[in-house]
């Protein structure tokens, strides 16, 4: 009986996720965005090692100096090194942004995984809120959780940005649920005794794993792109800190004098953001099995 029962309760859609990886190697896209991320997750963890300057040292006798040697970004009006900035603010932006994702994946996956499987009043309750959320605009809605916990803190930038995509990881595991709880390898599992906690640990959760991996790595790119927002706005970090949106933000006035103090934090942005976007596609394309016949 036991060796039956561990045959129905497996879901017929692992075995689609065993060749990830040989699947992945074949997308050059995402090759390229794997490629992209690795080198800024080496950057980051390796700043200290990396940057030819401490990132807040000051020297007005350098400042505004053009990229070269040995300041391989230039300075910036305060003759602190852009190169050194880009690198520690690569820490920031990947560091929360994995955090927030963490955060907002968690509990949108909660409350999903518990709406879809249960039902009744609690689905009711979790979606309507889930509503509530999607009725205002993201990143208004951000803003002003941001204004109501204080501005200038990296703490309350990730709460309300972690609110603000939480609704969209709640939904997709829902609607992930539904269409499992009712599988044979789920109704097997139910008549041989499982209680509900084990169900949806070992059945059901593996089972919707796969789309919510895709909007994790498609939302890392969303939520460098709205920190380094908040940043340009002034409601991030405040000065000195080396942040992406502050350094847009401070080479905003400097436009025609010195680009490159925009430039580059602003192509770190860009390629962040194209990295777990291009990523993103791959994992969609490798997970979906009518996308990956095509």
């Amino acid at each position: 009986m036991k060796g039956s029962a561990s045959v129905v309760s497996v879901s017929p859609h692992r075995s689609s996720r065993r060749g990830l990886l040989r699947l992945l190697s074949r997308h050059h896209g995402g090759l390229l965005g794997l490629t992209i991320i690795i080198v800024f997750v080496l950057a980051a963890l390796m700043a200290p090692w990396l940057a030819s300057f401490p990132a807040d040292e000051q020297d007005l006798g350098r400042a505004l100096r053009p990229p070269g040697w040995p300041h391989l970004f230039g300075t910036d009006e305060l003759g602190r090194d852009i190169f050194s900035r880009v690198l520690v603010g690569a820490r920031i932006s990947l560091g929360f942004a994995v955090i927030i994702v963490l955060m907002a994946s968690t509990t949108g996956l909660t409350l999903g995984m518990l709406a879809g499987f249960y039902g009744g009043l609690l689905d009711e309750v979790v979606m309507r809120i889930v509503d509530i959320l999607l009725a205002f605009p993201g990143f208004l809605l951000a803003i002003a959780i941001v204004s109501v916990l204080g501005g200038g803190r990296l703490a309350n930038v990730a709460i309300a940005l972690a609110i603000y995509i939480v609704p969209g990881f709640a939904r997709l595991t829902r609607a992930a649920v539904l269409a499992e709880r009712n599988r044979e390898y789920v109704e097997a599992a139910r008549a041989l005794g499982a209680r509900d906690g084990a169900i949806m640990r070992g059945h059901i959760l593996p089972n919707v794993l796969s789309p919510l991996l895709v909007q994790a790595s498609l939302r890392m790119g969303t939520v460098i792109l709205l920190l380094s927002g908040f940043g340009f706005l002034g409601l991030g970090p405040k000065p000195p800190t080396p942040e992406w949106g502050l350094m847009l933000a401070t080479g905003d006035d400097y436009l025609r004098t010195a680009p490159y103090l925009a430039l580059f934090p602003g192509v770190a942005i860009m390629l962040a953001v194209l990295g777990f976007n291009l990523v993103g596609d791959a994992l969609r394309d490798a997970l979906d099995p009518h996308l990956r016949n095509l």
